[in-house]
């Protein structure tokens, strides 16, 4: 435990990429935590009276066009934004986890077979095939996490199968075949935590991913339906009051923009982890 704490402190001093991931994402949670106790209004209540307001004391990001608080809606949107986000990449991550470690180390006629469905699949960019997918479940943030989860699912399958190739003939996996060790034991305890660098940086690497594709679907109405909102559809919302009010546009934008920012830098971070 020592030495990982060593490791933590020496990666926050030297390593540049880790360490501004860390400063924005805990700036970004902080945001979304105290949003779970404390908002300066209710996101949804509406004031005709204060429509369109520019930034004040009583409103630091201004009202949208229902006389609502931007502030509160961007402590709430961004709530929304991260939880589908961690949904589309806990998906991804365990299903694609699961298949790219079964094909990679047993190969045979069910690697072909499944590796040629992920090629199909993976054909597609992941936002089309998550429309496809919200085509047959519906609309809304719950139906657009499964679906962009699934879409995600062939990408962590690649990668993990990849580096289960890599890994699978290695010396330590040897003699632990030669000790008699499962092949599912092999997979889950000796192979898959030796590959947890790649599959950290590539779970932050779809985060980034993940945030940046809810935002591009719920701008176009597909996600969290009104009243409530995710960062997305509030840009949705804000874009015919560009000029009039660019605080309504700029804050729900630059959160955006600093969750990619940060889970980019850690990805990148983790990757070049010393």
């Amino acid at each position: 435990m020592n030495s990982y704490k060593k490791a933590i402190h020496k990666n926050f001093k030297e390593n540049t990429f880790f360490r501004w991931g860390c400063i924005i994402t805990v700036l970004i949670l902080l945001l979304v935590v105290v949003g779970l106790f404390w908002m300066p209004y209710e996101p949804t209540a509406m004031n005709a009276a204060e429509k369109l307001k520019g930034i004040s004391l009583r409103h630091p990001m201004g009202t949208d066009n229902m006389g609502r608080d931007v502030l509160s809606r961007v402590m709430y949107g961004s709530r929304i934004t991260l939880l589908i986000a961690a949904g589309t990449v806990a998906i991804g991550t365990v299903a694609g986890t699961i298949i790219g470690a079964l094909t990679g180390y047993f190969g045979g006629m069910l690697d072909e077979i499944i590796m040629r469905i992920i090629d199909a699949l993976f054909a597609f960019p992941s936002i089309l095939l998550a429309l496809v997918i919200v085509s047959i479940f519906g609309i809304g943030w719950i139906q657009l996490l499964l679906a962009l989860g699934i879409a995600f699912v062939p990408s962590f399958a690649r990668i993990v199968r990849g580096e289960v190739l890599r890994c699978r003939n290695m010396d330590y996996v040897e003699n632990a075949r030669l000790q008699g060790v499962s092949d599912f034991r092999m997979i889950f305890v000796h192979i898959l935590p030796n590959i947890r660098g790649v599959l950290m940086s590539s779970i932050l690497i779809g985060f980034n991913n993940a945030v940046l594709a809810e935002a591009g679907l719920s701008y176009l109405g597909i996600g969290s339906q009104p009243p409530y909102a995710s960062l997305g559809k509030m840009l949705s919302d804000a874009q015919q009051y560009m000029f009039g009010n660019p605080s309504y546009v700029l804050c729900p934008g630059i959160v955006i923009v600093l969750m990619v920012l940060g889970f980019s830098f850690l990805g990148e971070g983790i990757s070049r982890w010393k």
